[in-house]
């Protein structure tokens, strides 16, 4: 009998989110995606030091002597290296996140993610054909990747936590989608004071298959990637999903047992459903996502807090090109 990320993966196109090579290549997973968050992790460890100088050298040479444009330069350096490592041990596509302070800002966004493909491109990778750019669901965001995907540059939103954001990523014609799991039922578990809910109860869980189906139903080519979770029973209430994005620890949980996989999700039987279909403006789309109380709560934070690791990894740059 095969282990159960062998069964999910007979289904579901497993990814690794974690920016240690090491780990990906214990999983063997299609893809990797990165944020802030993993990047700071993996800055720290030795073995990935020379990455981190050699972004703080690009930073120091092409910032002209300002200290902004150093560390956006070192940050934007640092994302690309990881990516391109990233890339040696996985067949698919690396996610690079683009920096939370631009979510409301579209046309920075948008240079930004151009600025990215460039550095991809004089370190030899290809990226419209693999890296997908990560942008939070904002409106703005939203609006970013449209313009984006009509250049052929690939785009994962991500902070994805209610279903006005899916559909409007729909519309828009992005790439791939990351709506999260787990930060939804940390929402609920403190909103509805419980401990917990049975895996087929659980909101993010329940989140997650909704957009599976509407999409399915609709014939949306957006690919919806389950994201952040908390628990093995999530992943598995979710297999058959079209991606889903695991961390080390919980890879390594399912490697280690075995067991058969149940399909959940299925394309078929989503299009079998009677769901219909809608469309959101600006107006609406702002006003649904203010009805969803755990959607603008969980966005506003997930923002914050991918900024305050943007700055911790600015400022480690920086106690490095100090110590230099």
């Amino acid at each position: 009998m095969m282990n159960r990320l062998e069964a999910l993966k007979s289904m579901t196109t497993v990814v690794a989110d974690t920016g240690d090579f090491q780990a990906i290549i214990d999983y063997r997973p299609q893809d990797a995606t990165t944020n802030p968050s993993l990047l700071y992790k993996a800055a720290q460890m030795p073995a990935y030091r020379e990455l981190v100088e050699d972004a703080v050298l690009h930073g120091t040479r092409h910032g002209g002597g300002d200290s902004q444009a150093q560390a956006r330069l070192t940050m934007d350096k640092l994302a690309v290296n990881f990516g391109t490592e990233i890339l040696k041990v996985v067949p698919g596509r690396v996610s690079t996140e683009i920096d939370a302070r631009l979510s409301f800002d579209t046309e920075g966004t948008v240079r930004r993610a151009e600025a990215l493909v460039e550095l991809y491109d004089q370190a030899g990778i290809d990226a419209r054909e693999r890296v997908l750019f990560k942008i939070a669901s904002t409106w703005e965001g939203i609006r970013a990747a449209e313009r984006l995907e009509r250049q052929g540059i690939h785009c994962n939103l991500t902070l994805l936590f209610g279903f006005a954001q899916a559909v409007a990523c729909a519309d828009a014609g992005v790439t791939l989608i990351s709506p999260f799991v787990g930060r939804i039922l940390d929402w609920y578990k403190k909103a509805e004071n419980v401990a917990g809910y049975p895996a087929d109860e659980d909101p993010g869980v329940r989140s997650v298959t909704r957009i599976y189906n509407y999409y399915k139903r609709h014939d949306y080519p957006t690919v919806v990637m389950g994201a952040s979770f908390r628990n093995l029973d999530e992943i598995l209430e979710l297999a058959g999903c079209d991606y889903l994005t695991i961390s080390p620890a919980l890879l390594g949980e399912l490697a280690s047992t075995e067991g058969e996989v149940p399909r959940r999700l299925d394309p078929d039987r989503a299009r079998a459903l009677d769901i219909p279909r809608v469309g959101y403006d600006e107006i609406g789309f702002r006003w649904e996502l203010n009805e969803d109380a755990m959607a603008t709560e969980k966005l506003a934070e997930g923002i914050r807090l991918f900024t305050a690791d943007t700055l911790k990894l600015e400022r480690f740059a920086r106690e490095i090109n100090q110590s230099a």
